[in-house]
C-alpha cells in the first residue's frame, strides 16, 4: 500500500489497458475492488452498489472517451481515486460513444465538500486536451498518479517528474465572466445553454455569472457584476437586450446551440478573450457594436439569422394572442361571424363589436356578442403581426432607434399588400437606414435628438419612399402570387408541401428552420383562405411530434432511456399535447443523430397526411386543446398519431441498432 491515507491516488488504484468488462458495472466492480484491497474501502461491494446508484441518476460519461463515476459511501475510509485506462472501451453514457479514460472517484459518507472538490478538481483538468493526451500517453502507473496529483495535488503533495506540463495554476481561476442567453422562443435552449455554460465554468474555476433572457422574462446582471467582468459571452440566436450595458468589454458571441454543445470551448475563448487586447469588445451602444463587421467572430450570415429571429421571436406574442381570441371567437359565436354581409366593408363579429352592447345584444345573446368581441379583439392583435415583425428586426439592427421606423414599415408592408415578405424587407430597410444615420457624426446640441427624434423621422422617411415607390408593388405581387400557387395546388403537389413542412418543424425543434416554417404559417393565417388553414394545421400537427413521440418511445421501451430521460418524456406527453416542440430539446441535445432524423421521419407522415386528407386549423396555437378550431379533426389525430408511432418506433430502432457517434453535446449532469 502507497501513503493510503493520504494520497488521493498510489500506482496500486491504476489500470492500464486492461480489458475490464463489457459494461460500465464490470469497470466500477473492477475499480472498487482495487480499492478495497488497498485499505481505503472497507466493503467493495457497498461502494460499487453506491457508485452504480449514482449512476442511475444520470449518466457520468464526457465526451471525448471519458467518464467519472462517483459517489460518497460509508465504506470509504480515505477519499480515493481509483483510475483505468481501458482496452477496448466501455459505453458509459457519453454522447459520442464509449470511453478508454475511467476515474472512479470514492468518498467517505458525509463529505459532501471533499467530494465535491476531488470531483471539481479534475473535471477542470479533465477538459483541458493536454492533460487528456498525458493520460493516454502515460507508460506507467507512476506517471499517472503524478499527473492526477498535479491536478488535485492534496494536502501540498508534491507532483513528480510527469506532471511538471500541466501542474501550474489554472488561469481561468480568478477570471470573471458574464454571459446571455437567449433563444427565439425563450423556453428551453435559453435554459439549457445557461446550465451548460455554468457546468463548463465550475469546471474550468471560473466565476460565471449568467442573465437568461428567456419567456419568463429575466433578472439583469447588476452594474457592479458587469464592471467586475473580465469578458461576456453572447449565447444567443436573437438580439441581446441592453447590449449596450456590457460596453468595452471583451467578448464571444455565438448561437445557443454552441454554448449547449461546446460550453468548455466558449469559456476558454472568453478566458482568453480577457487577457487579448486586441480581442473583438462590445462598442459604446448596441447600434455602434453593430455597426463593423459583427463582434466576437460572428459571420453576417449568423447576425442576418440572429436578425430575423428576433423579429420572430417578438412576433410570436401577437400570435399566440391574437389568434387564440379568434379561435375563442370562433367557439363561442360560430365561424360565420368571420363573414363579411353583403353591402358591408366589415365582418360580422366586427360589426356586431361596435354596434351592439351589453344593453343592446344580437339575435345570438350574450354568446354570440362575447365571440364577437373576442374575434375583433384577436383581430386587432393579429393586425400588428407584420409591424411587430419588422419592428423588431430593425431593433435588432439599431437598437430603440429603429423601433419606430420598422413599425412603420411593417404597416406599409400591409396596407401595400407585400404582406409578410413585405414586413421582411421593410423591416431590413428600416434598421440599415436607422444604422446609418446614427453613425453621422453630429453636434453636441444635436446629438440628445438623434434618437427620438432625427433617426426615426428619416429613417421612417427613407423606408417608406422606398416602399411607396419601388418596392410596394413587385412585394405584393410575390405575396399575391405565393398566395395564388398555394391556393392552387393540388394533389402530389400539396402533400409535398406537407411533407416540407413537416420536415422543418421537426428538424430543428423550436430552432430557426423550425421557427422558419412557423412564421410563414401564422403570417399567412386568414380563415377565408383554405390553403392557409390546411398550412397552419400541417405546421402545428407536425410540431406535436416529437415530444409525444418520445414520451411514447420512453414509455414503451425506459430501458433504452436515463432516468432524467425518462423524467422528461412523462413531461412530453402534456408538452406534446400543448404544441410545444421544444419538449424534445434535452432527447436531441443528448442523441442528435439518432433523435432528431427519426423526428423528422415522423414529421413529413404527419405533414403529408394532413395536407392529403383536407384537415385546416384556425387557430395559431393551442395543440388539441383548439380542437374546436380543426376542420377534421379525426383526420387530425390520425395523423398526429401515425406520425408519433413512427417516430417513436424509428428512435427506438435507431437506440437498438445504431450506435451514436455523435459528439455534440457534452453531458449535462451533475457530474
Amino acid at each position: 500500500m502507497t501513503n493510503s491515507t493520504t494520497a488521493i491516488i498510489s500506482t496500486d488504484l491504476v489500470l492500464l489497458d486492461v480489458d475490464a468488462g463489457s459494461d460500465k458495472e464490470s469497470v466500477i466492480s473492477r475499480l472498487a475492488t482495487r480499492l478495497a484491497d488497498s485499505g481505503r474501502v472497507s466493503d467493495g461491494d457497498a461502494l460499487l452498489a453506491a457508485a452504480m446508484a449514482r449512476e442511475a441518476q444520470s449518466a457520468t460519461g464526457l465526451p471525448g472517451g471519458i467518464a467519472i463515476p462517483h459517489c460518497r459511501s460509508a465504506a470509504v475510509t480515505s477519499p480515493s481515486i481509483g483510475f483505468a485506462r481501458l482496452a477496448p472501451k466501455v459505453d458509459f453514457g457519453a454522447p459520442d460513444g464509449p470511453a478508454d479514460l475511467v476515474f472512479l472517484i470514492a468518498a467517505p459518507d458525509g463529505a459532501g465538500a471533499q467530494h465535491m472538490k476531488l470531483l471539481s478538481s479534475l473535471a477542470r483538468a479533465l477538459v483541458r486536451p493536454d492533460f487528456v493526451q498525458s493520460l493516454r500517453d502515460a507508460a506507467s502507473a507512476k506517471d499517472v498518479v503524478g499527473l492526477v496529483n498535479g491536478v488535485v495535488n492534496p494536502n501540498g503533495a508534491t507532483p513528480d517528474s510527469a506532471a511538471p506540463a500541466i501542474t501550474k495554476p489554472i488561469a481561468a481561476q480568478a477570471k470573471s465572466i458574464v454571459a446571455i442567453t437567449a433563444c427565439p422562443t425563450g423556453i428551453a435552449h435559453t435554459y439549457m445553454a445557461a446550465d451548460a455554460l455554468k457546468l463548463a465554468a465550475e469546471r474550468a474555476g471560473v466565476n460565471l455569472t449568467v442573465e437568461t433572457q428567456g419567456s419568463s422574462g429575466s433578472t439583469p446582471v447588476s452594474v457592479a457584476t458587469i464592471s467586475g467582468a473580465d469578458a461576456v459571452i453572447f449565447a444567443t440566436d436573437v438580439g441581446v437586450k441592453d447590449r449596450q450595458r456590457f460596453a468595452g468589454k471583451p467578448v464571444i458571441a455565438s448561437g445557443v446551440k454552441r454554448a449547449i454543445n461546446e460550453p468548455d470551448t466558449m469559456i476558454a475563448e472568453a478566458v482568453a478573450a480577457s487577457d487579448n487586447p486586441k480581442a473583438p469588445r462590445v462598442e459604446g451602444t448596441a447600434a455602434a457594436a453593430d455597426a463593423g463587421a459583427p463582434a466576437g467572430g460572428v459571420g453576417w450570415g449568423t447576425r442576418i439569422r440572429q436578425i430575423l429571429l428576433t423579429g420572430v421571436s417578438y412576433m410570436i406574442p401577437f400570435v399566440a394572442a391574437g389568434g387564440l381570441l379568434i379561435a375563442l371567437g370562433f367557439l363561442f359565436a360560430g365561424y360565420d361571424i368571420a363573414n363579411t354581409p353583403d353591402g358591408a366593408t366589415k365582418s360580422l363579429g366586427n360589426l356586431i363589436a361596435t354596434t351592439n352592447s351589453l344593453t343592446n345584444l344580437p339575435s345570438g345573446g350574450f354568446t354570440q356578442y362575447l365571440g364577437a368581441v373576442l374575434f375583433t379583439l384577436g383581430g386587432l392583435a393579429f393586425s400588428f403581426l407584420v409591424p411587430a415583425l419588422a419592428g423588431y428586426i430593425s431593433f435588432a439592427i439599431a437598437d430603440r432607434p429603429g423601433i419606430a421606423p420598422g413599425f412603420t414599415a411593417g404597416a406599409v408592408a400591409v396596407y401595400v399588400g407585400g404582406g409578410f415578405i413585405g414586413g421582411i424587407v421593410g423591416g431590413l430597410i428600416a434598421g440599415f437606414a436607422a444604422l446609418w444615420i446614427s453613425k453621422a457624426n453630429t453636434p453636441q446640441w444635436l446629438r440628445g435628438l438623434m434618437p427620438v427624434v432625427i433617426i426615426p423621422l428619416f429613417a421612417s422617411l427613407i423606408v417608406g419612399l422606398l416602399m411607396f415607390l419601388l418596392l410596394g408593388r413587385p412585394l405584393a405581387a410575390i405575396t399575391s402570387g405565393l398566395t395564388n400557387w398555394l391556393n392552387g395546388l393540388t394533389g402530389a403537389s400539396v402533400i409535398l408541401l406537407g411533407v416540407i413542412l413537416g420536415l422543418m418543424m421537426c428538424f430543428d425543434l423550436g430552432g430557426p428552420v423550425n421557427k422558419a416554417a412557423y412564421a410563414f404559417a401564422t403570417a399567412g393565417l386568414n380563415v377565408a383562405d383554405p390553403a392557409s388553414l390546411r398550412i397552419m394545421a400541417a405546421v402545428m400537427a407536425a410540431g406535436m411530434v416529437p415530444p409525444l413521440a418520445m414520451a411514447l418511445a420512453t414509455t414503451i421501451r425506459p430501458g433504452l432511456f436515463s432516468e432524467p430521460e425518462r423524467e422528461n418524456g412523462r413531461a412530453a406527453w402534456l408538452l406534446g399535447a400543448s404544441f410545444i416542440s421544444e419538449g424534445a430539446i434535452p432527447f436531441a441535445a443528448a442523441d442528435p443523430l439518432r433523435v432528431i432524423p427519426s423526428m423528422m421521419a415522423g414529421g413529413a407522415l404527419t405533414g403529408a397526411l394532413i395536407m392529403a386528407f383536407d384537415v385546416t386549423l384556425k387557430a395559431p396555437h393551442g395543440g388539441i386543446f383548439v380542437f374546436f378550431a380543426i376542420g377534421n379533426l379525426v383526420w387530425f389525430l390520425v395523423a398526429l398519431a401515425a406520425g408519433a408511432v413512427v417516430s417513436a418506433f424509428a428512435v427506438l430502432g435507431a437506440k437498438q441498432f445504431i450506435r451514436s457517434s455523435s459528439a455534440t453535446t457534452p453531458a449535462l449532469s451533475n457530474v
